[in-house]
């Protein structure tokens, strides 16, 4: 569900909210320092522009959406969507962009790493009716990754480009970007092949369109976070190669059923060392095998709920409750893993052939049984 406030009290609420021109979606989560500077730094930089700004919050515990609506109150141009229930960027982006009137949306992140001072650019490009997104670069000439981002996650941006461009013939420069324009009517025509999971919303909108975009790319320098902490963890790298996987094979499967499927990978993996670790204790392989599958089942647990379904990631008792649901509902993929390998397993030089042969049999049967009861939609 969605708690959306907007100032209806406050002397002249209502003369911006519907006339604007220019909506900017800030996506937020754990922001509360840095989203008055923003707004200060809007109404300095789009004087003489009709703009609201929409805060699209993943219910901060750090408050942010009240801080939000504190300047709500005294600000007509400032909307707050609080979403409870629901996590990702790409999500947050889409709902803001459609909760918008005005012909033009821009969408930056709330951290102040992104160059306000674009916004007017970006904005007379699309204004030219030449360009349907404008696109804030750090990769054209004149741009720059600055120091926002560490030596090692500037090399893992530039690999994620470059596997963009070749496996979805993207021709962005910086389809990493964060920072972009659009028109709104051409934003809602390709809002129904979005997903809603990800963080990289840009990359998925472009795709989308199959070429159908007129793009300018913009260079601009990326600044250092002033305050908070990144949100970018490591299994954001999962999440971004399940985002290429669909839109390479053209959405025919869903991007959370391509990130079960990393996270089984993962969890072979996982399954094969323990399984080894079991063997060279003189376990006998039926033993070894079910008490590798309990390892590995544990380890895609919790990549799962951190990744796969962090928008209804659990924690506290109920991750403890999920972790036994979990147990539960694939006991009858381990009773298949079992079954399966012991049948293959003739050779103790094929250990690895039966416990691979035995880990894809029960993995079938996990994904349906997690989504529907591990993991339930409230």
């Amino acid at each position: 569900m969605a708690d959306e406030d907007a100032a209806t009290t406050a002397p002249g609420a209502g003369l911006h909210r519907h006339s604007a021109e220019l909506s900017i979606v800030l996506p937020s989560f754990n922001e509360a320092e840095n989203i008055p500077i923003l707004i200060g730094l809007l109404d300095k930089t789009l004087t003489g522009i009709a703009w609201e700004a929409i805060v699209v919050d993943d219910n901060s515990p750090d408050g942010t959406a009240g801080v939000a609506r504190d300047i709500a109150l005294k600000d007509a141009r400032v909307r707050v969507i609080r979403r409870i229930g629901r996590r990702g960027l790409s999500g947050a982006c889409t709902e803001g962009v459609l909760s918008s009137s005005a012909p033009f949306v821009a969408v930056m992140d709330a951290d102040l790493q992104h160059d306000e001072t674009m916004l007017p650019k970006m904005l007379a490009e699309l204004k030219s009716g030449a360009f349907d997104l404008v696109v804030a670069s750090r990769k054209v000439e004149g741009g720059d990754m600055g120091s926002g981002l560490s030596s090692i996650r500037t090399f893992g941006s530039n690999i994620a480009n470059g596997l963009a461009q070749r496996l979805l013939n993207v021709t962005l420069q910086d389809p990493m970007s964060g920072f972009f324009m659009v028109r709104r009517d051409r934003a809602e025509e390709l809002a129904p092949k979005l997903s809603p999971q990800g963080f990289k919303i840009l990359l998925d909108l472009v795709s989308s369109a199959a070429g159908s975009l007129r793009i300018k790319e913009l260079p601009f320098t990326f600044r250092k976070r002033q305050h908070g902490e990144s949100k970018l963890d490591t299994l954001v790298t999962l999440d971004y190669f399940g985002l290429l996987l669909a839109k390479y094979f053209g959405d025919v499967v869903s991007v959370r059923f391509l990130m079960f499927g990393l996270v089984g990978a993962s969890g072979l993996l996982v399954h094969l060392v323990a399984l080894r670790a079991f063997l060279l204790s003189d376990v006998s392989f039926n033993g070894a095998q079910t008490a590798a599958s309990f390892v590995a089942m544990t380890s895609n647990f919790f990549l799962n709920n951190q990744l796969t379904y962090r928008d209804r990631r659990l924690t506290g008792l109920g991750a403890l409750v999920g972790l036994l649901t979990f147990y539960a509902v694939c006991s009858v993929g381990v009773l298949a893993n079992v079954g399966v390998a012991n049948l293959i397993y003739a050779d103790p030089a094929y250990w690895w052939v039966a416990g691979t042969a035995g880990a894809v049999m029960g993995a079938v049967w996990n994904y349906a049984a997690s989504s529907a009861l591990t993991w339930r939609k409230s």
